[in-house]
């Protein structure tokens, strides 16, 4: 689901949250360590899947994948309309050492899912624009009723027979949500959210929120983007401190689809980026164009 990215640095973003006036040299740099400290120990996730740096995929979620399948390594599906896990098995039969991913929402909630009536009036933000029924979540409060929902949804997720989580939405802080959410919030909650995941055996992509790749690459196992071509957002070389090059850098695989780029004006440098890049439409559903390979 395509959200527009914030251009501006999560360095910024967090001395912004942390401070009300403004802080030079030392005080600064305690305030961003005080931060750091703050977030959980990354979980291991041993002997979960994991994407290789080159993986063929297809990422189709306003419907089920249909055969003939594609010959490509990896899918990522709704994971609500997957939930009786037949669509995963089938994909998994058709392809052994297929992976395949649990596309939920993190950050907002959408009215037609069937959880829908769980979420307390007090967790509904503002509305996204552009997306009917779906309002932002106040994620300050995954301690509590808000957290048993996503645990819930992960449950769902693994007893599907899904191999990964895709958390859409993870990037509330740097959009209008009607909370005053800050940039420690956000690491907070998406750092508790992959810790979860690996806790049920489920690897776990970082879909966009690019100004955090530094602070969240460690809890993270590959990341999922939408535009950064066309934002001119992909790499640290673009961005000073942040870029998916970084998650390359791990050793952990980059997915990316463009809408509006013809092929010609980014599969070269995502190639050259070892990026496993597609050209998609807004519907996200079969169509699809690979850079490379399947």
């Amino acid at each position: 689901m395509r959200r527009l990215p914030a251009l501006i640095s999560a360095a910024a973003l967090a001395a912004t949250a942390l401070v009300t006036a403004p802080a030079a040299g030392a005080a600064a740099d305690a305030a961003a360590a005080t931060e750091a400290r703050a977030l959980p120990a990354p979980v291991a996730c041993n002997g979960c899947w994991k994407p290789a740096l080159n993986t063929s995929w297809q990422w189709q979620l306003s419907s089920l994948p249909a055969k003939p399948y594609p010959n490509v390594q990896m899918f990522d599906i709704d994971g609500f309309a997957a939930k009786d896990g037949a669509i995963v098995k089938s994909l998994k039969a058709d392809k052994p050492g297929r992976g395949v991913v649990c596309y939920i929402s993190a950050g907002t909630f959408e009215d037609w899912r069937p959880d829908a009536s769980q979420f307390p009036a007090e967790v509904l933000g503002k509305p996204l624009e552009d997306w009917p029924g779906e309002r932002w979540l106040d994620i300050r409060t995954y301690t509590g009723k808000l957290g048993q929902i996503m645990k819930a949804r992960l449950d769902m997720c693994k007893a599907a027979g899904f191999d990964a989580v895709e958390p859409d939405n993870v990037d509330g802080y740097s959009n209008a949500s009607g909370f005053p959410l800050k940039a420690a919030d956000q690491l907070a909650y998406n750092s508790w959210f992959a810790n979860e995941a690996h806790k049920r055996g489920l690897s776990v992509a970082l879909k966009n929120d690019i100004e955090q790749i530094p602070a969240l690459l460690p809890y993270f196992d590959f990341a999922v983007n939408e535009e950064c071509w066309e934002h001119s957002e992909c790499t640290t070389a673009q961005n000073d401190d942040y870029g998916y090059d970084q998650f390359v850098k791990a050793g952990k695989a980059v997915f990316n689809v463009e809408y509006n780029l013809a092929t010609s004006a980014f599969c070269a440098k995502s190639n050259a980026q070892n990026f496993n890049s597609l050209k998609k439409k807004y519907e996200l559903d079969a169509y699809r164009v690979p850079c490379r390979g399947a």
